[in-house]
């Protein structure tokens, strides 16, 4: 068993290895040039990537799908969303690397508000950008109008001969006794159904790629904000590198 003495020994050697805050504000204050220097830094890059990166604008169309039937999209909204989605801007996408051996610089977003026929394409990118953008919605948009449009004449040579063959049963209704019953049903049927031809619409841009008044980016204050906290944490955290490395140097050269 160890005598007091040697106990206390023991413990004002633990004291001895541990680090109070005096030393570690000692330390910043030592190398502090080195917290001012990396401080610096990180607050002028911040400030001069705030000042040149380019402002940023969202870039909107808009488009009314194909519809029947008063207003009833030809096609379930969400199907052509999806289309938009995993087909055409892929497609887009793989154009625009050929050409230009790299990747598309800005998304293309698809949104259907709800209870609407609408979807609204959304982009963001700087003015320097806007043509790519327009470009690029103007062939998603093509492609949509080329594939519902194929939709809307399939549908109409459907409800063409259906009322072809309302037709031949209302002929055929016609004299017949004890036929007014299935002649009346007939003939609303026909109605029905040219009144669905009449409202068969094909697919109707009301805005391409159009520029808000408002930029969406860069928030410069922010950028500033996490620079000067990035300089804070990077300038302590060398102060105390270079600290650590010199006391090391020392050390190895004194044995």
């Amino acid at each position: 068993m160890k005598d007091s003495y040697s106990q206390h020994r023991d413990r004002q050697s633990g004291y001895d290895d541990e680090i109070s805050l005096v030393d570690l504000a000692a330390t910043l204050i030592r190398r502090r040039r080195v917290f001012y220097v990396v401080f610096l830094l990180c607050t002028l890059g911040g400030l001069a990537y705030a000042l040149l990166v380019p402002d940023t604008y969202e870039y909107v169309s808009l488009v009314q799908v194909a519809q029947k039937d008063w207003n009833e999209p030809i096609q379930a909204t969400s199907v052509t969303v999806a289309t938009l989605e995993n087909r055409w801007l892929p497609e887009e996408k793989t154009i625009y690397r050929t050409r230009n051996d790299e990747k598309l610089p800005f998304d293309v977003q698809f949104k259907n508000p709800e209870n609407t026929a609408l979807i609204r394409f959304s982009s963001e990118s700087s003015q320097q950008g806007a043509s790519q953008v327009k470009e690029v919605h103007a062939s998603l948009i093509e492609s949509l109008q080329q594939y519902q449009q194929s939709l809307v004449k399939r549908e109409k040579v459907s409800i063409e001969r259906q009322i072809k063959a309302a037709g031949t049963v209302i002929e055929a209704l016609k004299g017949q006794p004890e036929s007014g019953e299935p002649l009346a049903a007939a003939i609303q049927r026909l109605a029905y159904l040219e009144g669905g031809l009449e409202n068969l619409t094909g697919v109707e841009v009301l805005v391409s790629a159009r520029q808000r008044t408002e930029k969406i980016g860069p928030k410069r204050s922010l950028i500033m904000v996490l620079a000067v906290l990035l300089g804070l944490m990077l300038g302590v955290f060398m102060a105390f590198m270079v600290e650590f490395g010199v006391s090391v140097k020392k050390t190895v050269n004194q044995r």
